[in-house]
């Protein structure tokens, strides 16, 4: 039997896998390389150097960036892009800093980060309730990220 839409949803289905394999295929060739691009949070370094701050990939400077005024969230279309620029820095800082942090990739192609105890920090979901709600803040998820 043909039934149309499945088609589409088929095709969709492997797109989506195939993307999904992209990336962890790219973290298991070239882990520093996509560490790298991870770590680039173009658009959020821009916005906090047009404050005043310059991102040295400390946790001092994720605390600096908690103090910042959120003239970011009076563009909705530029939220999501810094929020998720924030998740990877933030994701950043904790592989640079913490012992035993790696990043890894969820299925779905999430990049995660994943500290020695095992646990998985979704640092693109709290860098975009950052970005939106300011809470929860990214110098506490780094707070708890180095404790474990």
């Amino acid at each position: 039997m043909h039934i149309p839409f499945l088609d589409n949803w088929r095709r969709r289905n492997a797109a989506a896998e195939r993307a999904e394999e992209g990336l962890a295929a790219a973290f298991r060739d070239d882990p520093d390389g996509v560490a790298e691009l991870l770590s680039e949070c173009e658009l959020l370094r821009s916005q906090a150097a047009a404050a005043g701050l310059e991102l040295d990939d400390s946790p001092a400077s994720l605390a600096a960036l908690d103090q910042l005024l959120p003239r970011w969230r009076d563009d909705p279309e530029m939220l999501p892009w810094l929020g998720n620029d924030a998740g990877l820095y933030l994701g950043t800082v904790v592989v640079r800093t913490v012992p035993g942090a790696a990043w890894h990739v969820w299925p779905g192609g999430s990049p995660v980060v994943r500290l020695a105890s095992g646990r998985d920090i979704p640092v693109v979901e709290a860098g975009l309730d950052w970005a939106v709600q300011g809470a929860p803040e990214l110098s506490q998820v780094y707070a708890e990220a180095s404790e474990t």
